[in-house]
């Protein structure tokens, strides 16, 4: 039996055929079924059914496809195991993000040069980049989707994740010039039982700074009422420059004073807008992401904690 026959067989399944598995594999389809034919007679068991339009496993063939995976995930592991120890990291790492993370400076971290930098270390790796909410992009690292996430935590992270903080802003509330707000305002803040009723701007639900805002105001019993929803914080203050409610967000550049704009700090209590570098507390599990891991790690300030 040799691996060839075994990785060959494992295509014709999941490409329902001999000439699709040929393509896939940039090997000829009459030289996919020679080595097919080969392994049945190897293990005296037929594997493949050819009788439909889609070659599918027989029963025996199911049974056999599950250790044929196993075995050409172990060869994987250890080819990328010896690279490794020769220096010559390869594999693919899944990194996903708040929107706008990739575009400016998260806390210090400059994920774009960081990225850049570790491409030129390790031109073979890939990284694949996604974009979601950070409720989503929690649950994708719990299910071994994702490998590393920056995401905004609304309190401590889920069993099972490792969290390490890269910025800490208190949430504050813009508003019109004019508004209400303003002159009930007590050195330049307000309590967060004056946002209920009023309509909010806020970011997304399932984003960490939603979640603080809606777990804050049912501590003090009310639901928020947001009318607009954007995921760029200047969007949502420059909708609250134009009156059309009050936007929850972290402090930032975007709140820096601009013609009818003010902003407002929220006690009673003090919310505060966590955004955090996390992964599996088991570690990601190959050594491209753990790499990475490391590097990013090791670009934050050292007084962040580290969060389980």
């Amino acid at each position: 039996m040799e691996l060839a026959q075994l990785r060959y067989f494992v295509a014709v399944v999941e490409e329902g055929g001999f000439t699709r598995a040929g393509e896939r594999l940039h090997v000829s389809q009459p030289g996919v079924s020679a080595q097919v034919a080969q392994l049945e007679r190897e293990l005296g068991q037929r594997l493949l059914d050819r009788s439909g339009r889609r070659v599918t496993a027989t029963e025996a063939g199911e049974a056999v496809l599950v250790y044929a995976r196993a075995a050409l995930a172990a060869v994987e592991g250890i080819r990328r195991t010896a690279d490794e120890f020769a220096g010559l990291l390869r594999g693919r790492v899944a990194l996903g993000l708040v929107p706008g993370a990739a575009g400016a400076a998260v806390g210090g971290l400059d994920l774009v040069a960081l990225l850049g930098d570790f491409h030129d270390a390790h031109p073979q790796v890939e990284i694949s980049l996604t974009e979601d909410t950070s409720e989503r992009m929690l649950a994708a690292l719990r299910a071994g989707e994702l490998d590393l996430a920056v995401v905004g935590l609304a309190g401590e992270p889920p069993p099972g994740i490792t969290a390490r903080v890269v910025l800490d802003e208190p949430l504050v509330a813009a508003v019109r010039e004019n508004d209400p707000l303003v002159r009930s305002a007590v050195d330049g803040s307000v309590p967060l039982a004056a946002l209920r009723g009023r309509a909010l701007i806020g970011l997304p639900r399932g984003t960490g700074a939603r979640a603080v805002l809606e777990r804050a105001c049912a501590e003090a019993g009310f639901t928020p009422r947001v009318d607009f929803e954007a995921a760029a914080p200047a969007v949502l203050a420059r909708m609250a420059a134009r009156g059309l409610g009050v936007a929850v967000i972290p402090n930032g550049p975007y709140t820096r004073p601009a013609p009818g704009l003010r902003v407002l700090g929220i006690t009673d209590p003090r919310l505060s807008a966590r955004v955090a570098l996390a992964w599996r507390t088991t570690g990601p599990p190959g050594p491209a992401a753990r790499t990475l891991l490391t590097r990013l790690c090791s670009a934050l300030p050292p007084v962040s904690a580290e969060r389980t």
